[in-house]
This record gives C-alpha cells, structure tokens and sequence, in this order.
C-alpha cells in the first residue's frame, strides 16, 4: 500500500476480531511511531503497549470513548515525556504525529485502529496516569486500540474547498 492511498483509505475501526497482533508486528508500528517527526528531534514519548485483557477490559471505566478496548487484543498507550522535551509543550504535536504514524503503520499492515483522545480532558489524564503508575513528567495523550478488524467501512473524502484560503484569511482560489 502507498503512502496516499494509505492515507485516503484508513478508517477508525472500532470492532476486532479475536486474533492476536504478533510481538513483532507490534514493534513494527512501534518503530513507524517512533519515526514521526518532533521539535528538534526530540522524540519526547514513550508508549505502553497492553495486551492484558484484564487491563484493556478496565480502561473505559475512566475513559468513557474506550469502550471498544473490550473487544480489542491491544492497544497502545501514547504519552509525551516532559523531561526530553527540547522545546517546552511541543510534546503534544510530536505526541500526534507519532499516532497519526501508528495509525497508518496499522492500516498498512492489515489491521484496524482508533485514536481515543485522553490529554487535555483532566479526569481522563487521571485515569490513565493511576492505572499505569504514569509519573508527573509522563502526560498520556492518546491510546489507540488496534487489532485485525470486523468490520469494513469505506473510504470517505472528506476535502472541502470552503475550507482552504489562499495567502490570507477568506481568499478563496481564483
């Protein structure tokens, strides 16, 4: 799968089959995270993979957008580390282009994913910083839920023209 179509034709998927993610494809999509790009390739994040049904099962009691955690064989736990920032809160976009990059990285490799917010919504933070022992210098931005999927939903394009501008604020093309 290419690069655009990869882009044009992942979807959140939200129901799973039963089958297990193999260690190494897992460290596959952990290595495509961890080629994101960041503020001075400061690469502040660190990820906890769960696989412990038990935990996964646990989750959308304080994350209450996780519900599909139940029927998921994984997720994993992306959180930005304050003590490897280079440049203070650029943790958040480098945090989010190493999901968008796990989300692809699944997609192209067979398997359905979803991007469940957590940071800055303060009760979820909490949640996940006591279920995972998550100190005060690791804040969890996002868990994303992964595993082959059970359903297909199609591609949708979603371009707008009315949202584009050009060189100025409500200068549309000519």
């Amino acid at each position: 799968m290419d690069t655009m179509e990869a882009i044009h034709t992942r979807r959140s998927i939200r129901k799973y089959t039963d089958r297990p993610v193999p260690r190494e494809l897992v460290t596959e999509l952990l290595r495509a995270a961890m080629s994101a790009p960041s503020a001075v390739n400061a690469q502040p994040w660190t990820f906890i993979v769960i696989d412990d049904q038990k935990i996964l099962d646990k989750i959308p009691t304080f994350s209450p957008y996780a519900g599909m955690c139940r029927g998921a064989p994984l997720a994993i736990l992306i959180c930005g580390d304050t003590t490897l920032e280079k440049v203070p809160g650029y943790w958040v976009q480098d945090c989010s282009a190493a999901t968008q990059n796990l989300l692809l990285a699944a997609h192209a490799c067979g398997l359905g994913a979803v991007w469940t917010g957590i940071y800055p919504i303060k009760d979820r933070v909490e949640g996940f910083r006591k279920a995972f022992g998550l100190p005060e210098h690791v804040i969890p931005l996002a868990l994303v839920p992964i595993g082959y999927p059970d359903q297909e939903p199609g591609p949708q394009d979603r371009f707008d023209r009315k949202k584009v501008y050009y060189n100025t604020y409500g200068k549309r093309e000519e």
